[in-house]
């Protein structure tokens, strides 16, 4: 039998599959077998990142690829988990919707999501976008194998995308009949299960269908509830025709559908840190004002007490037809599709037992439409890829916030006057903002990317984007009173309002925006690579990309004398230079694989999150960093030491920081206390001394960007030896993964309170797999290691930090079949 090792890179091209996968994949022809002739133990890892089937040794660019089976073995269901085996991939999420996907700590704003911005990394199943980045929690559905590409994609994908992209392969209808099933149990009532068939309607017509199932209790305990909650509730389905009537044409029709419906996402008491509010309005004081007391100042003992409904809902789903013709000496690709999002949520967004924030909830409706022509040829001497990409999407939100019965115990300046505002619960209980916002987004790009091999060893590779972006928007909020009268708060009421009290404005403000803005964009790239050996591989490239502009869509800021600033409406566009140089390399006979990436990115405009921290005021909402850079070296090896031992190793080194941000949010130790006057300085040098004066921005630059390790590795190795048992041939065998990430930031301007230490995760696994079947037992967190996942400054700057402590041990089997 021949081994296949494929290893997940840190960086430069390689792939990572256990040896799990193993046998299934002998079994089956592999799409490059001509290159395998002359190789008999090389990687053939076919990638389509170029959009052409080429190995993944041979790609000038930093990719990883991740096999559908290694995916199962190693537990790593969705973009959330994948994480777990890539070192620059960073995913941090608070529910789906407030996903961030980053690649060198470069994609998308830190915090609260906003639908006015592009997504820096995009998401791609089966060459369709996907805007929403919600996609990465779910349950990856008959995947045949990811691909992540680092660094600007421009000029080969349809949508723009500054930091990276996800390719995601599905399995495809086959027309010799085939299926498989699969069944995992574990601890915390988790279940998965997983089946696929596909197989012949006709001659000319193949079918495939596949659903996926995932279960599992919560990991945090509410008291209050008396209920696990942060539970996986996951259902998919997906279904696909293949229209071949030659072999120069095929037309693919795919339909799927997911949905989520756990009772998420809450959070834990974690820590309290002091601000620069009076004593008397910071959390320790404000609990004990009103018997407060936390189920638990441990994170760890995972008890919450939220008060509020949770809930997670969340459907994705969309059609697609992809066309591939043959025409003359290269490919026409069509591919259509329609795609949408609904998304229904309850928060509690306080992070308290008390009814401060009694209701918070934003939920939305997408629709996108897209449509991509792309032409591949190829020759000796010249190959190039041409598309022309369209674009539309509109979202629809209806948002809802209530202030509770404690919120003006809370939120107002104590006092010992039974009759003054702030001990009356009726000042603020059952205010409510109501907003209605919409988002209309249209894009249409031209693009091209050209190879040509000046000789055997070197090829110049350049490519071009033009790109135009238009956005609009809607958004109007209504703050009504208990009553449901609808409330004004200018210096004479609006028509149809009645004035509301300092205390009510001071929390929730009636505000119309229409923010729109329309853009051009240029960009390019260049690489330049050359074969040093027959397997060895130099590359340089050069990118200069852009992000897109973006509308600020959750509502605007307010100035200084508290009117709205309609200049923060829109946020510039990111100007994009990469710089990147690396090497590929082979030897032992292919059996060693060492790759090696350098790499620099440069950023003005860079789309940061602003948060004021405040319940009432704006949650966040978009503006523009001066710069930012990420700058880094990544570097992975692998070796198949024979067919019984494999093991890899991969690394990265991430230095990314805001070089000049000079009015940024100010973090919680220099929040909360009285805004600083006109030409007064704040003293910086004792954070969090209550009564202080407060900056309104604070200077950043230097500061490390959020969500990211300098320091990231990942390894494995399996082992295994053919035995005979049950009267089945097959192996027993023992693998190990693991991974470490140093510490970092969890808020958008970087906090002492909210600094996540490093931890490493070891995961374990141990079966006997043969023809067709792999039964295995698996732990994953072996040494149920205590990790926080990310950390939340709750609003009203009284110092409480919240988090999402990561899985404790886990534990199970899986029972694996293929026919």
């Amino acid at each position: 039998m021949i081994a296949r090792f494929l290893l997940l890179a840190s960086v430069a091209s390689a792939s990572f599959v256990t040896p799990a996968a193993f046998a299934a994949e002998a079994a089956q022809p592999a799409a490059a077998d001509d290159q395998q002739a002359s190789s008999p133990r090389g990687d053939v890892i076919v990638v389509t990142a170029r959009r052409r089937q080429e190995t993944a040794q041979e790609v000038p660019l930093a990719i990883s690829v991740v096999k559908g089976d290694s995916i199962e073995a190693t537990g790593n269901f969705n973009i959330v988990k994948l994480q777990q085996l890539a070192p620059t991939l960073q995913v941090y999420t608070t529910n789906p919707r407030n996903t961030s996907v980053n690649i060198r700590g470069l994609g998308v704003p830190f915090g609260l999501t906003s639908d006015g911005f592009e997504q820096g990394v995009g998401i791609y199943v089966d060459d369709v976008y996907n805007s929403r980045v919600a996609a990465a929690t779910f349950d990856f559905l008959d995947v045949n194998q990811v691909e992540v590409l680092r660094g600007p994609q421009g000029t080969l994908y349809g949508k723009n995308t500054t930091a990276g992209a996800i390719n995601i392969t599905t399995n495809q209808p086959t027309f010799d009949f085939e299926g498989r099933a699969e069944l995992t149990v574990g601890n915390l009532n988790y279940k998965q299960a997983k089946a696929a068939i596909s197989g012949p309607l006709t001659d000319t017509i193949a079918a495939r269908i596949a659903v996926a199932a995932t279960s599992r209790r919560g990991t945090l305990y509410n008291v209050t509830s008396q209920r696990w909650i942060n539970e996986q509730d996951n259902l998919g389905i997906r279904g696909q025709l293949l229209f071949q009537p030659t072999e120069d044409f095929s037309l693919t029709l795919s339909g799927d559908y997911s949905k989520q419906d756990p009772e998420c996402c809450g959070t834990t008491f974690v820590r309290v840190g002091k601000t620069q509010r009076p004593l008397n309005r910071q959390y320790d004081a404000l609990a004990a004002a009103q018997g407060y007391v936390v189920p638990s100042r441990n994170p760890y003992d995972r008890l919450t007490d939220l008060d509020s409904n949770l809930n997670a809902g969340n459907k994705i789903g969309g059609v697609s037809a992809k066309i591939k013709w043959d025409v003359g000496p290269g490919t026409l690709t069509s591919v259509t599709a329609w795609r949408f999002w609904d998304w229904k949520p309850e928060n509690d967004r306080d992070f308290t037992g008390l009814s401060i924030v009694s209701k918070s909830q934003n939920p939305s409706q997408q629709d996108q439409y897209s449509q991509e022509f792309r032409y591949n040829y190829e020759s000796k001497d010249i190959d190039f890829v041409v598309g022309l990409f369209g674009f539309k999407q509109r979202i629809d939100t209806q948002g809802t916030e209530q202030q509770g019965e404690d919120a003006a115990q809370w939120s107002l300046a104590p006092s010992t006057d039974p009759n003054n505002p702030a001990n009356i619960p009726a000042t603020l209980a059952g205010l409510t903002a109501s907003n209605t916002q919409w988002l209309k987004a249209d894009s249409a790009a031209l693009f091209g990317q050209l190879s040509w091999k000046v000789t055997d060893a070197l090829t110049i590779q350049p490519g071009v984007r033009l790109n135009y972006d238009k956005k609009s928007g809607f958004y109007q909020r209504v703050v009504t009173n208990a009553q449901g009268q609808a409330i004004s708060c200018t210096t004479v009421a609006e028509p149809g309002t009645i004035k509301g009290t300092t205390q009510q404005c001071g929390v929730y403000q009636p505000q119309v925006s229409s923010p729109s803005d329309s853009a051009w964009n240029f960009t390019y790239d260049f690489n330049v690579n050359y074969k040093l050996a027959p397997d060895v591989l130099a590359y340089a490239t050069y990118a200069k990309s852009f992000k897109t502009l973006g509308i600020n869509q959750n509502g605007l800021p307010l100035n200084a004398d508290n009117t709205v600033n309609y200049d923060a409406s829109t946020v510039k566009p990111e100007s994009v230079n990469h710089y990147e140089i690396g090497l590929k390399t082979q030897f032992l006979d292919r059996r060693a694989t060492f790759n090696l990436t350098a790499f620099r990115t440069d950023i003005k405009n860079f789309q940061a999150t602003v948060n004021g921290g405040q319940f009432g005021t704006v949650r966040g909402y978009l503006a523009n960093a001066g710069k930012v850079r990420s700058q880094g070296i990544e570097a992975d090896f692998k070796i198949v030491a024979s067919d019984r031992f494999t093991a890899y190793a991969n690394g990265a080194f991430t230095d990314a920081k805001y070089k000049k941000f000079v009015d940024a949010p100010c973090p919680p130790e220099l929040s909360g206390g009285t805004y600083q006057p006109s030409g007064a300085t704040p003293d910086y040098s004792q954070p969090g001394v209550p009564g202080a004066l407060s900056p309104r921005q604070c200077d950043i630059s230097g500061q490390n960007l959020p969500g990211v390790s300098k320091w990231a590795f990942s390894y494995g190795a399996e082992y295994n030896i053919p035995v005979t048992l049950l009267a089945k041939d097959g192996q027993l065998y023992l693998g190990v993964d693991g991974n470490y990430r140093s510490h970092w930031n969890s808020n958008a301007s970087p906090s002492i309170y909210t600094e996540v230490k490093g931890y490493a995760l070891t995961n374990v696994r141990a079966g006997f797999r043969g023809e067709g079947f792999d039964v295995f037992g698996w732990v994953r967190n072996a040494f149920d290691v205590n990790y926080i996942e990310n950390l939340q400054v709750a609003p009203g700057n009284t110092g409480l930090i919240a988090g999402q402590v990561g899985d404790p041990q886990t534990w199970g089997g899986t029972i694996k079949f293929s026919f």
